[in-house]
């Protein structure tokens, strides 16, 4: 399998930190920021041997804290470049006392490349990514078939990619995109959108969009061993 070619998908928006933020950063970022050196050992990393989950793009964290507060038997990687929401992800780590979340700040395509192990994860979340929405900056976008194609990679056989969007076009293309790859099955039904799952958590950016009228498309697959000719 070919690397993807390197066009990045975001824009470093550091924005600043509150003085909240910038203590949480300061204090805490040790203990639960990961700097990549080689290919990580999530079980070392996590000191135990449960599933283990990454949310590209967690923004605020919104969705990451929620799943980890739900599900204190699963591990989760958040990987973004926004520092606000660091600080923020970080205050609330040591508010609810939560100890099965790590933090990267960098590319996710670079993780997936040169960090994260074959078949080292149980799941993928990508939530509302950069749509890049004017048409000449559609190349910019994250979900392409070389990245989908490195992505499974990653996932362990039966693990899942669930992604949300509320650019329809965007929508069209990962269904399009994720759907050709051989590595995925849809777990709703072929080129088809899922309900919105109960326990993907509503951020505060979804309820904005909700309150100017946006839709929101989900997408939810499995790894699979593809089929032999």
């Amino acid at each position: 399998m070919q690397s993807p070619s390197h066009i990045r998908s975001f824009v470093r928006r550091n924005g600043r930190m509150t003085p909240s933020q910038q203590l949480a950063y300061t204090d805490l970022w040790s203990h639960y920021g990961i700097e990549p050196d080689g290919v990580l050992d999530l079980n070392a990393i996590f000191a135990r041997t449960q599933p283990k989950h990454l949310e590209i793009g967690f923004g605020m964290g919104d969705a990451l804290i929620a799943m980890a507060q739900q599900h204190p038997d699963v591990d989760y990687i958040g990987i973004d470049v926004h520092l606000p929401g660091f600080g923020k992800v970080l205050k609330q780590i040591e508010a609810e006392q939560l100890s099965n979340i790590r933090l990267i700040n960098g590319d996710a395509v670079l993780l997936l490349q040169h960090h994260l192990a074959i078949a080292s994860l149980d799941a993928v979340y990508l939530f509302f990514p950069d749509p890049w929405h004017k048409k000449r900056h559609n190349k910019r976008r994250l979900v392409q078939p070389d990245f989908v194609e490195l992505l499974a990679s990653r996932l362990k056989v039966g693990g899942l990619f669930h992604l949300a969007t509320d650019w329809q076009d965007y929508a069209e293309q990962m269904l399009q995109v994720v759907e050709a790859c051989p590595h995925f099955q849809n777990l709703t039904a072929p080129n088809s959108y899922a309900p919105r799952p109960a326990d993907r958590p509503l951020t505060k950016f979804e309820l904005r969009g909700q309150r100017h009228g946006h839709g929101v498309w989900d997408l939810r697959y499995q790894k699979i061993e593809p089929t032999q000719d």
